[in-house]
Parts: C-alpha cells; structure tokens; sequence
C-alpha cells in the first residue's frame, strides 16, 4: 500500500513539474537556439563582429546562435524582420549608423528605433577608409579632390542605399570638397565592397575591419581614415582632417537590439553574456587587430548615444539635402 502510495505522489510530483515547464516557469533563458539579424551582406562591418560576437555568446549561452543576414534598405528589411519578431529574447537585432539615417529619411518609417526596440548594450565604433581601386590615379585625398574636379560626375563610389553610413560619409566629403561623385547603391556593405575591388565603382568609405585584408593584399589602396586620429595599426594614413578638411570625422557604430516587449530580465541575461564576451581578452584582441574601438556599454547608456546620433545624423541629412522617401 505504501509502496502505491509513494509511486502515486512520485507521479503527481512529475506531472506538476511537466505544467511547470510547460508554462515557462521552470525555465531558464536561453533553452534553444537564439538568432541574431545583421541588417547586411556578408563581409560588411555589421557581419564581421556580428559573427564573432554571435560564435562568443553561443559559448557563454550554451545555445547555438545563428546569424541571419538579412540586407536591403540601408538596414531597414533586416530591422522590421526584427520588430516583427516575439519579444521573447530568442531574437536579436544589431543595429547600426544606417538605422540612426533611415529614421530621418523616411516620412512615415516602418519603425521607430527607440520606440520599437529596446538596448541591449553598443558593441562597438568603427571609424571608417577612404579606399580606391588600384586604377584610379590618386594616391591621397588632395589628389582625389583635384582628380574630381578635373573631371566632374565621371568617379563613381560605391555606398550602401541612400542614407547608409557610407553613403552619408561619402556626401558629407563630396558637401566639403565642393566636388561632384556620384553614387552607386547596394544592397550591403559586401556587395559594395565587392564593387570596389572588381573594378565596377572606383571609391568607397568602407568600415576599416572590412577594408583592411584587401589594403594589406594590395587590391585597395587606402588614402585616408575618417576618425579624428591616425589608426595605431595604419600609423602612417593620415587622417582626411589632416589632408586639408579640419573637422571632418565620421565611423560607424553597431549595437545588439531587442524588440521593445522584450522581459527586462531577459535583457539583463543577454547585456550580461554581450559584455562578457567583448571583455574576452581573445575576442577584444581579435576585434582590436581589425579596428574596432569596443564599447559595452550599460542599455540605458546605449538608449541615449542612439538617441544623440539620430539627432547629429538628422542635422547632416538636412543639411546635406539628402531626399527623404
């Protein structure tokens, strides 16, 4: 008789904890994969610490974390895949420069940066080159000035969409230069990338951790860096402030996002392993070699730099007369 009654209790414990877990209160995050959108193509800024961030949270998670890049827009079909997700935590977003644009350049945007998505933690600044394909006959940015104004409207230069942070580096140079380039968009830094290289546009104002293997092979050549001081690993680049334009800077930034509704403790878990793996000494050393400036920064700090740079970028937009769509 006991022994019935000691496998009934035994049962009864078992099937609560089956509800338990069912309901969710017996779990803990992250229990499956986690997936995180990088708003470009392979070989961009976004994707080369998208993937290393991503393979040090699957280590600190326990979980797979799968990359999903997802470009076109400046970043803007990656980020409304993202705020259409389950705010459950199992969807990440790393956002960028060219989000911060795309709020000021759409009249009625699909999505709002600070009100749709909740900061995570800033990964990252890049500062971004000023690189040439081999056959263009400038070796620095006084000769690429002087080249464009001999020859108006003949030197393409290869961006991502219309406000992308290329695009509105390179616009803020040609507004300062007083020369005219055009523009030749694509889908992503990648693709961008690749145009450059194969000969199809002649300039880009790529992420340096993009840029940088191709400089080293000789199939760019670097003419400026747009950060207010030279690059420890390029020392002797000048800065395009230095090449006769005081006061130019500009980088890219990315972050990780979550969807608004996301659980604060969610996002504290998930702040918690972004951080722990930036202060990885092999991680930071490895995002170091290739330009990154790391950050991690706590989400409240993130949600107020976000909110600074789609105010400065809104200022350069307007200024620029970029259209809005």
């Amino acid at each position: 008789m006991k022994t019935r009654w000691s496998c009934l209790k035994s049962l009864t414990l078992l099937f609560l904890i089956c509800q338990l877990a069912g309901s969710g209160w017996a779990q803990s995050y992250p229990v499956k994969p986690v997936r995180l959108i990088l708003p470009s193509t392979p070989g961009s800024g976004y994707d080369i610490i998208g993937r290393i961030v991503a393979a040090g949270l699957a280590e600190v998670f326990g979980q797979q974390v799968i990359v999903d890049n997802r470009a076109g827009g400046a970043g803007e079909t990656g980020a409304i895949l993202a705020v259409r997700a389950p705010a459950d935590g199992y969807t990440l977003f790393e956002a960028g420069s060219s989000q911060a644009a795309r709020v000021i350049l759409y009249r009625n945007p699909p999505y709002d940066l600070v009100r749709d998505f909740a900061p995570v933690t800033q990964l990252a600044i890049a500062p971004a080159v000023v690189v040439v394909h081999p056959s263009l006959p400038v070796k620095s940015i006084g000769d690429l000035v002087k080249l464009a104004k001999t020859r108006p409207g003949t030197i393409y230069y290869a961006g991502t969409t219309v406000g992308g942070a290329s695009h509105v580096a390179a616009e803020l140079f040609i507004e300062i230069a007083g020369v005219n380039m055009v523009h030749v968009p694509f889908r992503g830094g990648g693709d961008a990338l690749t145009s450059i290289l194969s000969g199809e546009t002649s300039l880009f104002f790529s992420p340096f951790s993009a840029a940088l293997p191709q400089i080293r092979q000789g199939r760019l050549r670097l003419l400026a860096v747009t950060s207010t001081q030279r690059l420890p690993l390029l020392p002797e680049y000048p800065t395009v402030a230095e090449s006769g334009y005081p006061g130019f800077e500009f980088g890219n930034w990315y972050g990780i996002l979550v969807p608004a509704k996301t659980p604060k403790a969610t996002i504290a878990i998930i702040h918690g392993a972004a951080v722990s793996v930036l202060k990885n000494p092999a991680v930071g050393q490895r995002l170091s070699d290739i330009g990154f400036i790391i950050v991690g920064n706590q989400p409240e700090q993130f949600a107020a730099y976000i909110k600074s740079e789609i105010e400065k970028l809104g200022k350069i937009l307007r200024d620029l007369r970029v259209p809005t769509e």
